[in-house]
């Protein structure tokens, strides 16, 4: 899958702010994290092969991640009620975010052009932002292998965080 995006927030830039919901149906704003590290990682769909590597990945990892005192949270385009069926089939144990409007994936810059199986269309790329306690972004993942991405961010945070 080629990719072509071009993600203009750069590390030590501050995060932009949000409020959606997540699968429940409850209100998250970033802001209510702030003095935490922040794992925001964005995912095309639901129930989708990648996507669903990626996140039982983090949720296998989750124990340790949340040890550390970090936060997970997915953010898709998926509404809230098809990220609580994911998150229950799942067992996934974080929040996943329902962008509908494509505000938090326009801000973060993961909104783009994609390319599948010879067709064009716009979509989420696959990004990870670990956001620091202060709200600046600390670093900024954009080739995700869903499958490793978890480790890959555990070694990160245990070295930094």
């Amino acid at each position: 899958m080629a990719k072509t995006i071009a993600i203009k927030l750069k590390e030590g830039d501050p995060a932009p702010g949000f409020t959606t919901l997540n699968q429940d149906g409850s209100q998250i704003q970033l802001s209510q994290f702030k003095g935490k590290h922040v794992v925001l990682y964005f995912y095309p769909r639901d129930n989708t092969p990648g996507c669903t590597t990626q996140a039982c990945s983090l949720r296998d990892h989750y124990a340790a991640i949340k040890q550390l005192g970090v936060v997970i949270l997915g953010v898709s385009t998926d509404t809230a009620a098809s990220h609580q069926k994911f998150a229950t089939k799942y067992e996934l144990p974080f929040d996943l975010l329902a962008d509908t409007s494509k505000e938090i994936v326009t801000a973060y810059g993961v909104w783009g052009t994609k390319q599948f199986m010879g067709k064009t269309f716009d979509g989420v790329h696959r990004v990870t932002f670990w956001i620091n306690p202060e709200g600046n972004i600390q670093r900024i993942w954009t080739q995700v292998k869903p499958a490793s991405h978890a480790e890959e961010i555990l070694e990160a945070l245990k070295h930094q965080a």
